[in-house]
């Protein structure tokens, strides 16, 4: 037991130096991560799903939908990339209409092409960008480790009990309150608080991160997996690290696009659009 802790622990602090040191340098550096991370929430969903068994021509689809996507998010804007994820998305669900195939087909679609679109838009290549990114990990993170102590220590009624027996609804209340305070105290180290948006916010990423966390208990437990894989020593699989993340960055991306749209239109980047007054 001490060694599989030494070695969970070891490898958390490898995925925290890796995750941080990208989103400090920003780029490309981040950008290549960020499709690293797409492409493989993509394999362990297509592995989970048993796309491969079901429809090894639909997931060779969805394969190459990943790869023009990666292309995109490295070469090209997030504008055309979404329109890009838009389109395989339809063509997906029109070939799973007609040839009989799986609909997680263009479910994983979606699901991994916004994982590596919004982590790129969001930090982009602005200074802004980086705190934006910081702002979402502090509000995820203190959400996990807080909703899984105050779960622990308080315990009380079940949250989802057929999704994840584990979560109580005193973990997710402990967890969004302190993801709201984490986001606070980044965005405050930065700049100065005027008015209640920052902290709501953080509530909505806080509750995001927990749906994407039920969802995928829900994936696992659809499909009667423990792990996502075991691609991570210790830690199971990228979704099992992701998923609280991923769901916080897609209500991000959605907020800032839907920002731009009250706007008029108006370009910038992304975390700028998040976090601005």
């Amino acid at each position: 037991m001490q060694s599989e802790l030494r070695l969970r622990i070891v490898s958390g602090i490898v995925l925290a130096v890796v995750t941080l040191g990208a989103t400090w340098v920003g780029g490309i550096v981040f950008e290549l991560l960020s499709v690293a991370i797409a492409m493989l929430v993509y394999y362990e969903w297509s592995t989970i799903t048993r796309l491969a068994e079901r429809d090894f021509q639909g997931n060779a689809f969805g394969w190459l939908a990943q790869a023009v996507i990666a292309a995109l998010i490295l070469f090209g804007g997030a504008d055309v990339t979404l329109v890009v994820l838009a389109a395989f998305v339809v063509a997906a669900a029109l070939w799973v209409f007609f040839q009989g195939g799986s609909w997680w087909l263009p479910g994983g679609i979606i699901y991994a092409g916004l994982t590596g679109i919004s982590l790129s838009a969001i930090r982009g290549d602005s200074d802004i960008g980086l705190i934006a990114m910081v702002f979402i990990f502090a509000v995820v993170w203190a959400t996990d480790i807080l909703a899984y102590f105050t779960g622990r220590t308080i315990g009380g009624p079940k949250l989802a009990p057929r999704i994840s027996p584990g979560k109580t609804w005193s973990g997710a209340i402990g967890g969004t309150v302190s993801g709201v305070i984490a986001g606070v105290a980044v965005f405050m180290t930065h700049f100065s608080l005027d008015d209640a948006r920052i902290p709501l916010l953080a509530l909505a990423l806080s509750v995001s991160s927990q749906v994407g966390d039920l969802f995928e208990s829900y994936i696992k437990r659809r499909f009667g997996v423990k792990d996502s894989s075991k691609l991570i020593p210790g830690h199971g699989g990228v979704m099992d690290r992701v998923d609280g993340l991923v769901f916080a960055c897609f209500a991000a991306l959605l907020i800032a696009l839907v920002q731009v749209m009250s706007a008029g239109g108006q370009s910038a980047p992304m975390g700028a659009i998040l976090l601005a007054p």
